[in-house]
């Protein structure tokens, strides 16, 4: 299995779409050789600008930038722009609804090493809260560089969401981007997994799990988070006896809420979340952390079987 860092893919987008058209722009927090946009620099030196540790200096510029016609991508770790940046994010580029990308690296728990303060997993919550704000969050190194590409073809503010670590290829996922269109790996009509992000591959492995028990498998993959695919979703809801949703943030305000807010007002049926359970991160490394916060393809298989044996006991003789 071959394993690449989305955030690469984020850079790999960046220097493709500057190649045929000089309107793009990147701003970095002096982190650029952790976002990789030290890669962007290097080639186009001309258009990327170190705005120094002042994320939200750096996301005022990037407004400014857009309203002289630039499509601006301003990059830094998720934490710091949404966490000091959010004033920024809301008042400066959602209420005008500029033309801004946030390309936000070492977001959720796989951050690993750097620890609790570092690992952005309310990030998603924090911005999906701002209207006019479209949200990406891409499941491996490929789908980063698409929705890299789609961010700047949609006219609008965009976040994009990117890890710290190298996660595996997905090919399943691969193929055409649409902004706020879910891709329905397999259908079923037991039980629907939906994940987004990393999750993708623990996600296929539950289901690969739980078919081997017998049970067939709806499974969803969300690389758009806001504006959500609800036909999707609801069709899998009324096809399936209950839903497990799957990701790698806060089980508050991210993902999983927002299903079940969904699912709850227009065709209820149980959802459980698997995610960071309203707790901080620590430091460790990235797979030892997945392991300790149960965001493991068998933590959804459980969850699954949890479900069936509570909302559908077996008939006792």
């Amino acid at each position: 299995m071959e394993f690449k860092k989305t955030r690469q893919g984020y850079v790999d987008g960046l220097k493709e779409l500057a190649r045929n058209n000089d309107q793009i722009l990147v701003l970095d927090a002096d982190v650029a050789k952790a976002t990789q946009t030290f890669e962007f620099e290097a080639e186009f030196p001309e258009r990327f600008f170190n705005c120094g540790v002042q994320e939200q200096n750096m996301l005022s510029v990037a407004a400014g930038l857009a309203l002289e016609g630039y499509t601006p991508f301003a990059s830094t770790f998720g934490v710091f722009a949404t966490c000091r940046g959010g004033d920024q994010m809301r008042n400066s580029i959602a209420y005008p609804q500029l033309n801004v990308k946030v390309g936000a690296t070492h977001c959720g728990l796989t951050t690993g090493g750097d620890g609790a303060s570092h690992q952005a997993n309310e990030d998603i919550a924090i911005v999906r809260s701002f209207p006019n704000f479209t949200i990406l969050v891409p499941g491996d190194y490929e789908e980063a560089k698409q929705a890299t590409i789609a961010a700047a073809n949609y006219d609008g503010p965009v976040y994009l969401r990117f890890g710290r670590d190298a996660y595996p290829i997905v090919p399943a996922i691969h193929g055409e981007f649409e902004i706020g269109k879910a891709k329905v790996l397999q259908m079923g009509d037991d039980l629907t997994i939906i994940t987004t992000g990393i999750m993708i591959s623990e996600g296929m492995k539950a289901a690969k799990q739980l078919e081997a028990e017998g049970l067939s498998i709806r499974l969803l993959h969300l690389p758009t988070i806001k504006p959500m695919d609800q036909e999707a979703i609801l069709e899998a809801a009324k096809a399936t006896k209950g839903i497990i949703t799957a990701e790698e943030h806060s089980v508050i305000g991210g993902l999983g809420e927002a299903v079940a807010g969904l699912v709850s007002e227009y065709c209820p049926k149980p959802v459980i979340r698997i995610g960071m359970q309203d707790v901080f991160g620590e430091s460790g490394q990235a797979q030892e952390l997945m392991d300790k916060y149960g965001l493991r393809a068998q933590n959804i298989v459980e969850a699954g079987q949890r479900l069936l044996a509570h909302f559908y006991p077996m008939p006792t003789s």
